[in-house]
This record gives C-alpha cells, structure tokens and sequence, in this order.
C-alpha cells in the first residue's frame, strides 16, 4: 500500500515539475525533456530488471514485435503527446486528463471484444466525456481556448495509454510489470533521433529549477515510479490500485496551487465533477 501510494504521488507531480522544465523561456521543449526521459529509462529499467530477473528478463522470440508496437504506443506517441500538451496547457488541467485513462481503457476493451458491455460503466464513460467538453472548447479566464489543443493532445495520450493497457495483458501474463516496461523503453531507443533533432538537450538559458525539475521528471515518474508499481501490482488487489488513481488528480492539483499558485475555478471544478463520477462508475466493479 505505501508503495502503491508513492506511485500516486510521483505520477501525481509529474505535471508540475513537468511543466516547470519546460518553460518556454528558461527550460527545455518537450522533446528534449522526452529524449532525457527515454534514453535514462531504457538504461535504469532494464538494468533493474536483468538484477531481479536476471534470464527471465529476456523475452521470448514470438514477442518482440508486440513489444515494438508498445514501445511506439506506450512511450514514443504517449509522451510525445503528453509532454507537447502539458506546455500547451496547466499541470490542473493535465491531472483531470488522466481520469480519462481507466474511461478510455474500457472503451477500448469494449470495442476489442476484451470485455462486456455493462450499463454502468456505459454510463461512466458518458459523463466522463460530457465532463471533460469544458476542457476542449472553454473560453474565457476560467478554462481559455488557448489551452484546448494542449488538454487534446493529453488525451491522445490517456487514448494511446489506455489501448496500450488493454493490448498489452497478455505479455503480462507471461513476463513480470518491471521487465515489460523496461523493454519498451529500450525498444523505443530507436526514435529518439527524431525526439533529439534539432533540439537543444543542454540549453544555455536552463535555469538550476528547469534543471531540478527535469531530474525529477527523470528519476521519479520514471524510474522510481515503475519500479514501485511492479512491485505493487504483484500484492495489491488491482480493485485497490484503481482507487488509488483518484488520488492522482488531487495531489497534481493541490501541489499546482502550492508551488505555482495554479488556482481552480469553477468550470475547472464542473469538468473535476463529471470526471470524477464517470471514472468511479467505470472502476468500480462489483464484489
């Protein structure tokens, strides 16, 4: 449980520090702060689980073309989008777009025929979309427009993430959370050309906070926060895990408002709303 909740929070902070290393003046672009992530993910995941697992860490020969397409679904579209959107948005925002992965993931298992049809998680899904709507088209000071395009590519990502979280259960079935990931992110190695060109990966005008902030996007999220959900997966219920997903929108928005003085408004509070509610009628299963 206290590792599943450090997940919570590392994942949870992400958006802030995110954000924070890349800002448009004296921080990185979004695809420089995704070739940093990538290429230190690769090394330490995989490192970590050829320690653990040692043989077991290598795949068999039928999966390496699934795990190619997740290493281009799950890490090089996913933060791609996400990194791209969060500039163009605000960490508050980021952290309702994540209450989209568990709606998006069922839809998906849904409409790939990986689950039934069940009348209310259907209803979860629709106020879920109806509550993300102020996202998309708000105008005004409490949710602007100019953020519409960033909050859409965030939720490409919680799309791409969700497909690849449905798709990728069966590799689960035969090889263990940590090694699954670090083989995706070595997989994805190969893209990180088009991540670094013409991007400067040491800009001059970094400040010591863009440089912190990138560490932390690196080390936390990264590295610590998968290897401690790998290590939850294996002993907590996956009903107990969901709910824990709550509480990432919580701690992105309480620490937005604390250090960058991020406030919530009320349309930000209609659209928490309808999230909230469609994700917990999505989740819930049950007894």
């Amino acid at each position: 449980m206290i590792a599943l909740a450090a997940v919570q929070v590392c994942f949870g902070l992400f958006p802030v520090f995110g954000g924070l290393a890349m800002d448009t003046e004296v921080g990185f672009s979004p695809f420089a702060v995704a070739t940093w992530r990538i290429g230190a993910g690769a090394v330490c995941l995989s490192v970590m689980a050829f320690a653990v697992y040692g043989r077991r860490a290598i795949p068999r020969p039928g999966d390496w073309g699934a795990l190619a397409f997740f290493a281009f679904l799950g890490i090089v579209l996913n933060q791609g989008f996400f990194l791209v959107g969060l500039q163009r948005s605000t960490p508050m925002n980021a952290g309702l777009v994540i209450c989209l992965i568990p709606v998006f993931a069922y839809a998906v298992a849904v409409i790939g025929r990986k689950e039934r049809v069940a009348p209310r998680r259907v209803l979860g899904v629709a106020i879920s979309l109806a509550g993300s709507i102020p996202l998309f088209l708000a105008k005004g000071a409490d949710l602007d427009a100019s953020y519409a395009v960033g909050n859409a590519l965030m939720a490409l990502n919680a799309l791409c993430y969700a497909v690849y979280l449905v798709y990728s259960k069966p590799l689960l079935l035969r090889m263990p959370p940590l090694v699954l990931v670090a083989w995706i992110y070595v997989l994805s190695l190969p893209w990180l050309p088009l991540f670094a060109w013409g991007q400067d990966l040491t800009p001059a005008a970094a400040t010591t906070s863009a440089w912190l902030s990138l560490s932390y996007v690196i080390v936390f999220p990264t590295i610590v926060a998968y290897a401690l959900n790998s290590y939850a997966l294996a002993r907590v219920e996956a009903s107990t895990t969901a709910f824990f997903v709550f509480s990432q929108p919580i701690i992105t928005a309480l620490a937005a408002w604390w250090i960058l003085q991020e406030r919530p408004t009320p349309s930000l509070g209609i659209a928490a709303v309808g999230l909230f509610l469609g994700m917990a009628l999505v989740v819930r299963r049950k007894r």
